[in-house]
């Protein structure tokens, strides 16, 4: 059995897709650290570089309204800077007491959290661009063309692929679960017992889950290193980069650097 919804990628015949996985790997990259190094505030570079993902976006022919859903997955771990509104001085907004405490937000504090929101939500769709667009294994294949070191390949590669296989074992033991779980038609008969209960049998799931995912990563590597796995996946050679692909990694290099060189125009 295959477990298909966790795989992003979602096949389309635009240019993007076609791109080579090496010059989108590198272009993604350069993009997510471009919007890091942006200063706080820089509300006119937010809106350029969100204006070149929605054009990259449109050209992969993957929806806006994909992208736009699975990139609010960024707004919760947003919250984790949210002390910054609080603990960066500056001009005050509000002042609420919690108990005893008396708290200051700050208009400095508060463009900085803000400022993060906004880069964390413009970065993690070009991430998701990238995993759309391109199949997982030539993901890998492109972080090792351009020294992305071995092992931490081989790290990536073998969790991606075991990741299925951990979730095909999950739906196992839920169908195990059903399987030996009755159910009554009369309004008076509960099924499933009680909260402790139901508490007990998911753990004891989890619990027979590491189990069962132990002792199979021990047999999967027992029978890798007697085929003379070594760390490295090798692959057939990979063709060189045409001059299509050249300009479209000089241009979009070109166009981050230019970003960063006005950001800090804008700050001095």
């Amino acid at each position: 059995m295959h477990v298909h919804f966790l795989d992003p990628y979602h096949a389309r015949p635009s240019l993007v897709h076609k791109l080579d996985a090496r010059v989108k790997l590198v272009l993604a990259v350069a993009f997510i650290v471009t919007c890091s190094l942006l200063p706080p505030g820089a509300w006119a570079l937010y809106v350029l570089l969100f204006s070149v993902i929605l054009a990259v976006v449109i050209l992969s022919e993957l929806g806006v309204t994909y992208v736009l859903k699975r990139s609010v997955l960024a707004l919760p771990f947003v919250f984790a800077a949210l002390p910054l509104i609080f603990t960066i001085p500056g001009t005050p907004l509000w002042q609420p007491a919690l108990g005893g405490w008396q708290l200051t937000v700050s208009m400095e504090g508060l463009e900085r959290f803000l400022s993060i929101a906004v880069k964390s939500w413009i970065s993690l769709q070009a991430a998701i661009v990238l995993a759309a667009s391109t199949p997982f294994p030539d993901l890998l294949v492109a972080m090792r063309a351009v020294g992305v070191p071995r092992l931490l390949v081989a790290i990536f590669g073998l969790m991606w692929r075991y990741l299925f296989v951990l979730v095909d074992e999950v739906l196992r033991l839920s169908r195990a679960r059903a399987a030996r779980s009755g159910e009554s038609d009369a309004p008076h008969l509960k099924t499933g017992g009680s909260l402790a209960w139901r508490a007990q049998v998911a753990g004891g799931m989890a619990g027979n889950l590491f189990l069962r995912g132990f002792d199979r990563s021990d047999r999967i590597y027992m029978a890798m290193a007697s085929r003379g796995y070594d760390g490295e996946v090798r692959t057939f050679p990979l063709p060189p980069l045409r001059t299509f692909h050249w300009l479209t990694l000089g241009i979009g290099l070109g166009l981050l650097a230019l970003t960063l060189l006005i950001s800090i125009l804008l700050v001095s």
